[in-house]
């Protein structure tokens, strides 16, 4: 019996040393596999690839399996490649679940060979200069979940067979030539798809209708959903219905706006008949006089007026083209920015009709607007103060002191995706007319939950335009400020994006440094050296860097719309913020903590 346990021992030593120098070969294959591969390259520079390194936890890019058996995965984002690589040394790693190739200058068709690779669950190849048509069938990717191909140059139709890939979560197709009819593509798993500036036609199929029309924007497309025939006339009779109860509504709103308008002015009447004695702001002697009363919005009814401002202890925070900022402590009230508003090159109507509509909007990134204040020598507007700071204080603040604490890529990301969905709200406000006008990081605060929170929407349409040299963020097609669109605003929050990645202030042309350091092939030197600390994060960074190159092409209708933007960040990382966001932001802006000396420049 004894004898048997031993060669049972001994035979499972065996096979444990077969399996392992099985594993080892492997494993020396895909080592084999790779070193051709960039023997073929001369712009590798970035890659340690070195034979006398070990593959799985030395090499940069390469990702091994547990066992340290198989290459899995390669992260190739941003290294370098260019031109015409022999891609098909790496359809030999038929284990390789992910194949990251961003942000590269590889040209070519799509590399036939990589169906082979059966295993893949991620292929990204987005950002490079790939051309010509993909291959009709594509279904040996059974387990692929992220497809994206964007911003190539590839033509010809979109395979049908795309319809296949069961798994498939994410399809992104955007910024490339593809011709023809959109195919019906039915798969139930798809969350995510952007064929977005193509050269598609006809109409979106049925089984992709329940995506935003923003996934389909730049093509020669049309989203037509026929109405049901039967019923037609309990269906006509109910429009009719609604329609007429829909007058009798609009009708009874216009009648108590005109009320509530009447009612007003009564009161500014008798308001303006008791002329206040007006005292000087012994804390700034530049704050101003005054004697009416501020206007606050609905909901936002505090216990001060203007005297009371003008007894309160105000500290400048900042000085801008557009004027100056205080932060005021008022007696037995709150702390409240307020922005002393100069230049103003519009009638008190106009003014006031602007400011009574940004007053309106609502959103949880959007710095709360409370009041104004008009008279021929002061214009003011007051916010909601954020103790925190800016997302200027946080980025560039006493960078030159060595006990200060960087700011972190969480708090980064968290910010450029509030900011983006503050915009986005913004750019639907009046009719999806409404344009923020001066995107910045003096204007992107941190709120209590730690997103980023838009301020100063709007107001650069009452100034007087801004000389070019004033702002990195203007978008090349405007030449005065006062005129912005939608486009240009999507342009500047590109460059609030570079100012987060690289924390370099808005200095130069940001966007022209950062294209260039590109070109010359290493990304890497774009990010900011406290970023660069936290090695985990770096393929997250190149793909916000991706999201900020889009938004800043030079044609404004290759750019895309703001909603698109928040959607790009979203997918950073969306397991925290597509999905996670909503449970986690409280609406409103109460501050928290402390920070002295944020300045907040209008």
């Amino acid at each position: 019996m004894k004898s048997q346990v031993v060669v049972i021992k001994w035979v499972l030593v065996f096979i444990g040393f077969t399996i392992f120098c099985v594993e080892a070969e492997t494993i020396k294959e895909d080592k084999h596999t790779l070193l051709q591969f960039i023997s073929n390259i001369t712009n590798s520079h970035s890659l340690n690839w070195s034979p006398t390194l070990p593959i799985c936890t030395k090499w940069t890019g390469v990702t091994c399996d547990s066992h340290h058996s198989n290459v899995i995965g390669l992260h190739l984002a941003a290294t370098g490649l260019r031109g015409h690589l022999k891609l098909k040394d790496i359809a030999r790693l038929t284990n390789l679940r992910f194949l990251i190739l961003s942000s590269n200058n590889i040209s070519g068709p799509f590399p036939s060979s990589f169906q082979a690779l059966k295993n893949l669950t991620e292929l990204k190849l987005d950002f490079n200069e790939f051309s010509g048509p993909l291959p009709d069938d594509v279904s040996s990717w059974e387990r692929l979940r992220v497809l994206d191909l964007s911003n190539n140059r590839f033509d010809g139709s979109i395979p049908s067979s795309i319809e296949k890939l069961a798994q498939l979560h994410s399809l992104k197709l955007a910024n490339n030539k593809f011709s023809g009819e959109i195919p019906n593509l039915h798969v139930p798993g798809l969350k995510l798809l952007d064929l977005a500036h193509n050269n598609l036609t006809g109409t979106v199929p049925p089984s992709l209708q329940r995506f935003p029309l923003s996934s389909f924007v730049g093509n020669n497309v049309s989203s037509a959903k026929l109405a049901p025939v039967r019923n037609h006339h309990h269906h006509h009779s109910h429009l009719v219905l609604g329609i007429a109860l829909s007058a009798c509504f609009a009708l009874l709103a216009i009648l108590a706006i005109l009320l509530v308008i009447i009612h007003n002015r009564e009161e500014q009447r008798r308001s303006t008949k008791e002329k206040p004695s007006k005292r000087r702001n012994d804390s700034d002697p530049n704050l101003g006089e005054g004697g009416n009363k501020i206007v606050f919005f609905e909901g936002k009814n505090l216990v001060f007026d203007l005297e009371d401002l003008l007894r309160a202890s105000a500290e400048v925070l900042g000085k801008g083209p557009f004027g100056t900022t205080y932060k005021v402590d008022v007696e037995d009230s709150a702390t409240i920015v307020l922005k002393r508003i100069k230049e103003v090159c519009v009638t008190q109507r106009e003014f006031e009709q602007q400011i009574e509509q940004l007053g309106n909007i609502k959103h949880e990134n959007v710095a709360t607007l409370r009041g104004y204040f008009y008279s021929k020598d002061e214009k003011l507007v007051v916010y909601d103060y954020y103790e925190h700071g800016s997302l200027s204080t946080l980025l560039h603040g006493q960078r030159c002191l060595s006990n200060r604490k960087p700011l972190d890529w969480e708090t980064r990301l968290n910010m450029v995706y509030g900011a983006a969905r503050g915009v986005a709200h913004i750019h639907s406000q009046t009719g999806g007319k409404l344009v923020h006008g001066n995107i910045k990081s003096t204007n992107v605060f941190l709120n209590t939950k730690g997103y980023g929170c838009i301020s100063g929407a709007g107001m650069a349409t009452l100034m007087h335009s801004l000389p070019r040299h004033a702002s990195t963020y203007r978008a090349p097609e405007i030449t005065d400020t006062r005129k912005g669109t939608q486009p240009s605003d999507v342009y500047s929050f590109g460059v609030l994006i570079f100012e987060v990645l690289t924390g370099k202030p808005e200095v130069g042309n940001l966007v022209r440094w950062v294209n260039s350091v590109v070109r010359e092939e290493w990304t890497g030197e774009v990010f900011d050296e406290e970023l660069m600390r936290c090695t985990q994060v770096e393929e997250e960074m190149v793909e916000m860097l991706q999201v900020g190159m889009v938004c800043t092409v030079r044609l404004p209708e290759k750019r895309p719309n703001m909603s698109e933007v928040v959607r790009m960040v979203e997918e950073i990382r969306p397991e925290k913020l597509a999905s996670g966001y909503r449970s986690e932001v409280s609406t409103g802006s109460t501050p928290l903590g402390s920070m002295s000396g944020s300045p907040y420049i209008l």
